[in-house]
């Protein structure tokens, strides 16, 4: 028997896309979709983006890779703007969240080391999603990415998302602890949403017992809730911080960024990627954060956010399997009060692409650059849907 070219990785929808546009893609018949979901993230431009195509076009004809033997001229501008973006002071580039995420476990594990810890210990969280390299999907609080791949990497202890005294009892009772690592907003997990002040909090405590503060802004970063990051909505700098998805949009590329104590603990020899920083992703990457880190783009992703919230929240009022809307900027989930993924195909069969996690969230990331015009076709078909889902999954 033959078996498919490609490994059985993926429970794929059936569709294939041929090109995009803006916040649309069009199938092999011609059909259009509104892309609720951009690449999970990732297109945070849309699709076709001229800027993009023409700086990944041009770089191509020039230069693809030297490797990280030598002086990268795009790699050293895009760190430079990442700089200055963020606050922090170095960066390592790797090509995806999980490999960034890798290197931000080797930098607490490094820092751990240099406290005198011989075991270093990474605080996680539940419902966490980091990856699915063997460390992150053990850092990782999902159970289901785990199963199969035992052992598990040791050195982590997990807390409840967004619970500072489970914290601070981790604290007073262990010293093994050299880092926690957390998202801002839980993805994967469902969208939580750490309550207000939290990271003002986690912050302080990491400084009394000198853990490194990583945040993992994969989904979170890169303009998707109304910051260029969204630790910027509290004041707060972490030590380490990933990022990755909207970074290339659509090009592989990964970053873990270094402040204080922590940008100085990797040298030559501790770390490093044959592709991470190439000169094409990179080239992407510049775009992509010259384009998002203005204010201009920043008050559009508020704004549209709350607008696309609103209408959910207004238009799903008097549906009692909503438990709740929630989110920052465009970073939105709605929970039911039952598993609803085959909303995902019925969305699919009218034309608007969404995903649905944690069971029972149906997610949207759509590219930064959506219209009010445009989130109003897409509440128009997603909101008659979801009113309707109860019914049709008892049917079902």
């Amino acid at each position: 028997m033959t078996l498919p070219a490609l490994m059985n990785t993926y429970g794929r929808l059936p569709v294939s896309f041929v090109r995009g546009e803006g916040v649309r893609l069009f199938d092999e018949q011609g059909k259009g979709y509104i892309d609720g979901i951009s690449g999970i993230g990732v297109n945070a431009l849309g699709h076709a983006h001229p800027g993009v195509t023409q700086a990944i076009t041009e770089q191509a004809g020039k230069l693809l890779h030297t490797s990280n033997l030598y002086n990268v001229q795009r790699q050293q501008q895009l760190a430079e703007s990442l700089r200055d973006a963020s606050g922090m002071d170095n960066v390592f580039f790797a090509n995806s969240g999980a490999e960034a995420n890798e290197a931000a476990i080797k930098l607490a594990r490094m820092h751990g080391h240099q406290r005198g810890i011989d075991i270093p210990h990474v605080v996680v969280m539940e419902q966490a999603f980091h990856g699915r390299t063997l460390a992150t999907l053990t850092a990782s609080g999902n159970r289901k990415i785990q199963a199969g791949f035992e052992p598990l990497v040791r050195g982590f202890i997990r807390a409840p998302f967004g619970d500072i005294a489970a914290l601070e009892s981790i604290a007073n009772n262990n010293d093994s602890v050299a880092a926690v690592l957390l998202e801002p907003i839980q993805g994967e997990g469902g969208l939580h949403v750490l309550p207000e002040g939290f990271l003002k909090q986690l912050r302080e405590l990491c400084d009394r017992n000198n853990w490194l503060l990583m945040l993992d802004e994969v989904q979170t970063g890169n303009g998707r809730t109304g910051k260029y990051f969204a630790y910027q909505h509290d004041g707060v700098l972490p030590d380490v911080l990933v990022t990755a998805k909207g970074l290339g949009n659509g090009l592989p590329i990964g970053a873990c960024l270094a402040h204080g104590k922590a940008a100085s603990l990797f040298h030559p020899g501790n770390h490093g990627s044959t592709f991470g920083g190439n000169p094409l992703a990179c080239a992407a990457g510049q775009v992509v954060v010259e384009t998002l880190n203005t204010e201009e783009m920043r008050n559009h992703v508020s704004d549209i956010g709350g607008y696309l919230q609103a209408g959910l929240r207004e238009r799903l009022a008097d549906a009692q399997h909503v438990v709740e809307v929630r989110g920052r900027g465009l970073m939105v989930g709605v929970e039911l009060n039952s598993p609803c993924a085959g909303l995902v195909k019925q969305a699919l069969d009218q034309g608007l692409l969404i995903n649905v996690t944690a069971e029972r969230v149906v997610r949207l990331l759509p590219p930064l650059i959506i219209s009010r015009q445009e989130v109003d076709a897409l509440l128009d078909i997603l909101c008659p849907l979801i009113l309707q889902w109860p019914a049709q999954s008892d049917a079902a």
